[in-house]
């Protein structure tokens, strides 16, 4: 690792485990920019949807990508060809639909391509499925961070509650297990943790405690790009 104060940190693991909380909290907390991959995968799946584009349909899906200018802003925003899309894409619909769209190799390659030129220079946190195994194998820090569904579900429920949405645990529950299977089966970067990853499980962790750990491991690559 060169001489430099920023790092690029990958953050991968299963659907509602907690990664953008932690990616956007380090983030924050080192000045570095946070590049919310899922949320550009639920633009896909939000256009699509609403110019009534059969999902199941792959090229009919890849034709339209051209059509699409996704803006992420410091502050969290989300903007879809200049609309607010922040809110709306959180929908439990459109995240199943996200992960339709996210198994197809066009996608990836679309926004795989828009994330490693959004990082280029460092002093970024990127989380998702595949970013320290596809869009950031080099990485100076990887955490492969997990939950168990019960976990998830709880706090995806509690999550959907505060913020006013549809919630019914069994459901979100049910989702949860339909999502992991479409990641880890899928044909094209299904999830799996890099093999130089560091696990990280939260089931039983204050986002506190997970901010702090993650931190001493930012801290620690820090100091030793220092010494080299």
């Amino acid at each position: 690792m060169s001489m430099t104060d920023k790092i690029s940190i990958a953050i991968d693991g299963p659907s509602a485990a907690g990664k953008s909380t932690i990616a956007r909290r380090i983030a924050q907390k080192y000045h570095y920019i946070y590049i919310d991959t899922g949320a550009m995968y639920r633009c896909v799946a939000y256009y699509m949807l609403a110019h009534q584009i059969d999902l199941q349909d792959e090229k009919a899906v890849s034709a339209k990508l051209d059509q699409l200018d996704i803006r992420l802003t410091n502050d969290g925003k989300v903007f879809l060809n200049g609309e607010e899309v922040t809110s709306v894409i959180r929908e439990d619909a459109i995240s199943l639909a996200a992960s339709t769209v996210s198994a197809y190799p066009e996608v990836r390659a679309f926004l795989v391509e828009m994330q490693q030129s959004m990082s280029q220079g460092g002093g970024v946190v990127l989380d998702g499925r595949d970013i320290g195994t596809v869009v950031l194998p080099k990485a100076e820090l990887k955490i492969y961070q997990i939950a168990s569904p019960e976990a998830r579900a709880m706090r995806r429920y509690q999550e959907n509650m505060r913020r006013q949405l549809p919630a019914d645990f069994q459901t979100i529950l049910k989702e949860i297990e339909q999502r992991d299977y479409q990641d880890t089966h899928r044909a094209t970067s299904p999830l799996r943790k890099a093999e130089d990853a560091r696990v990280l499980d939260t089931s039983e962790m204050s986002i506190e405690e997970v901010v702090d750990r993650v931190s001493g491991w930012v801290d620690e690559i820090l100091e030793r790009g220092k010494h080299q």
